[in-house]
Protein backbone atom coordinates (compact mmCIF):
# COMPACT_ATOMS: atom_id res chain seq x y z
CA UNK A 1 0.00 0.00 0.00
CA UNK A 2 1.35 3.44 -0.70
CA UNK A 3 2.26 5.83 1.69
CA UNK A 4 0.91 9.47 2.29
CA UNK A 5 4.46 10.68 0.64
CA UNK A 6 4.71 8.36 -2.29
CA UNK A 7 1.16 9.53 -2.84
CA UNK A 8 2.31 13.02 -2.81
CA UNK A 9 5.38 12.10 -4.81
CA UNK A 10 2.99 10.63 -7.47
CA UNK A 11 2.86 12.11 -11.12
CA UNK A 12 -0.29 14.16 -12.31
CA UNK A 13 -0.61 11.13 -14.97
CA UNK A 14 -1.04 8.68 -12.07
CA UNK A 15 -3.71 10.82 -10.85
CA UNK A 16 -6.59 8.22 -8.81
CA UNK A 17 -5.05 4.90 -10.82
CA UNK A 18 -6.46 2.16 -8.72
CA UNK A 19 -3.48 2.80 -5.80
CA UNK A 20 -4.27 6.20 -5.16
CA UNK A 21 -7.85 5.01 -5.07
CA UNK A 22 -6.75 2.33 -2.53
CA UNK A 23 -5.14 4.54 -0.40
CA UNK A 24 -8.03 6.82 0.60
CA UNK A 25 -10.37 3.86 0.43
CA UNK A 26 -8.32 2.39 3.45
CA UNK A 27 -8.13 6.25 4.13
CA UNK A 28 -11.90 6.94 4.64
CA UNK A 29 -12.73 3.05 5.92
CA UNK A 30 -10.12 4.07 8.90
CA UNK A 31 -11.63 7.20 9.26
CA UNK A 32 -15.55 5.97 9.52
CA UNK A 33 -14.09 3.51 12.20
CA UNK A 34 -12.14 6.17 14.16
CA UNK A 35 -15.20 8.26 14.55
CA UNK A 36 -17.51 5.30 15.51
CA UNK A 37 -15.13 4.88 18.17
CA UNK A 38 -15.23 8.81 19.51
CA UNK A 39 -19.35 8.98 18.70
CA UNK A 40 -19.52 5.90 20.99
CA UNK A 41 -16.80 7.50 24.24
CA UNK A 42 -18.27 10.82 23.52
CA UNK A 43 -21.64 9.09 24.85
CA UNK A 44 -20.89 7.26 27.54
CA UNK A 45 -19.12 10.21 29.03
CA UNK A 46 -22.12 12.31 27.99
CA UNK A 47 -23.84 9.57 30.27
CA UNK A 48 -21.39 9.27 32.90
CA UNK A 49 -21.83 13.51 34.19
CA UNK A 50 -23.15 13.99 37.40
CA UNK A 51 -24.56 17.25 38.36
CA UNK A 52 -23.11 19.11 40.90
CA UNK A 53 -25.33 21.21 43.30
CA UNK A 54 -22.21 23.81 43.56
CA UNK A 55 -23.71 26.20 40.49
CA UNK A 56 -19.98 27.01 38.90
CA UNK A 57 -19.52 23.30 38.92
CA UNK A 58 -23.06 23.03 37.51
CA UNK A 59 -22.30 25.80 34.54
CA UNK A 60 -18.75 24.08 34.02
CA UNK A 61 -20.32 20.20 33.24
CA UNK A 62 -23.18 21.76 31.37
CA UNK A 63 -20.83 23.67 29.34
CA UNK A 64 -18.48 20.68 28.66
CA UNK A 65 -21.87 18.69 28.05
CA UNK A 66 -22.71 21.32 25.23
CA UNK A 67 -18.71 20.76 23.88
CA UNK A 68 -19.59 17.22 23.52
CA UNK A 69 -22.86 17.76 21.89
CA UNK A 70 -21.67 19.84 19.54
CA UNK A 71 -18.43 17.37 18.82
CA UNK A 72 -20.87 14.71 18.58
CA UNK A 73 -23.31 16.57 16.11
CA UNK A 74 -20.16 17.27 13.84
CA UNK A 75 -18.92 13.74 13.92
CA UNK A 76 -22.78 12.04 13.29
CA UNK A 77 -22.67 14.48 10.22
CA UNK A 78 -19.04 13.31 9.06
CA UNK A 79 -20.28 9.74 8.49
CA UNK A 80 -22.67 10.35 5.71
CA UNK A 81 -19.95 12.19 3.70
CA UNK A 82 -17.63 9.50 4.27
CA UNK A 83 -20.06 7.15 2.84
CA UNK A 84 -20.62 9.65 -0.22
CA UNK A 85 -16.81 9.44 -1.17
CA UNK A 86 -16.83 5.47 -0.67
CA UNK A 87 -19.66 5.69 -2.97
CA UNK A 88 -17.80 8.20 -5.55
CA UNK A 89 -14.40 5.51 -5.24
CA UNK A 90 -16.89 2.79 -6.52
CA UNK A 91 -18.52 5.14 -8.92
CA UNK A 92 -14.68 5.98 -10.70
CA UNK A 93 -15.82 9.49 -9.17
CA UNK A 94 -13.57 10.21 -6.21
CA UNK A 95 -11.20 13.08 -6.53
CA UNK A 96 -13.30 15.15 -9.30
CA UNK A 97 -14.97 18.16 -8.48
CA UNK A 98 -18.65 17.68 -8.83
CA UNK A 99 -18.89 21.33 -10.51
CA UNK A 100 -15.91 21.93 -13.06
CA UNK A 101 -14.51 18.27 -12.94
CA UNK A 102 -11.31 19.19 -12.79
CA UNK A 103 -9.06 16.71 -10.20
CA UNK A 104 -8.68 17.77 -6.81
CA UNK A 105 -5.50 18.17 -5.32
CA UNK A 106 -4.17 15.43 -3.69
CA UNK A 107 -3.00 17.15 -0.77
CA UNK A 108 -6.50 18.98 -0.57
CA UNK A 109 -7.44 15.23 -0.54
CA UNK A 110 -5.64 14.51 2.29
CA UNK A 111 -6.91 17.09 4.50
CA UNK A 112 -10.41 16.83 3.36
CA UNK A 113 -10.84 13.80 1.87
CA UNK A 114 -14.81 13.82 1.80
CA UNK A 115 -14.06 16.94 -0.30
CA UNK A 116 -16.39 17.36 -3.47
CA UNK A 117 -14.69 20.53 -4.98
CA UNK A 118 -11.80 21.85 -6.21
CA UNK A 119 -9.98 25.23 -4.10
CA UNK A 120 -10.58 27.07 -6.86
CA UNK A 121 -14.74 26.07 -6.84
CA UNK A 122 -14.94 26.16 -2.78
CA UNK A 123 -13.46 29.47 -2.98
CA UNK A 124 -15.60 30.89 -5.13
CA UNK A 125 -18.51 29.54 -3.53
CA UNK A 126 -17.99 31.17 -0.19
CA UNK A 127 -17.23 34.14 -2.41
CA UNK A 128 -20.24 34.19 -3.40
CA UNK A 129 -21.81 33.43 -0.20
CA UNK A 130 -19.94 36.29 1.80
CA UNK A 131 -21.44 38.50 -1.33
CA UNK A 132 -24.80 37.59 -0.60
CA UNK A 133 -24.61 37.30 3.08
CA UNK A 134 -23.15 40.92 3.13
CA UNK A 135 -25.89 42.69 0.86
Amino acid sequence: MLTQEQLLAMSEEDYMNDQQLEFFHNLLVNMKQEIREQIETAREEIGKIEYEADELDKASQEEERRLQLRFLDRQTKLLPKIDEALKRIEDGEFGFCEVTGEPITVPRLLARPTATLCAEEKIRQEQQERNYRDN
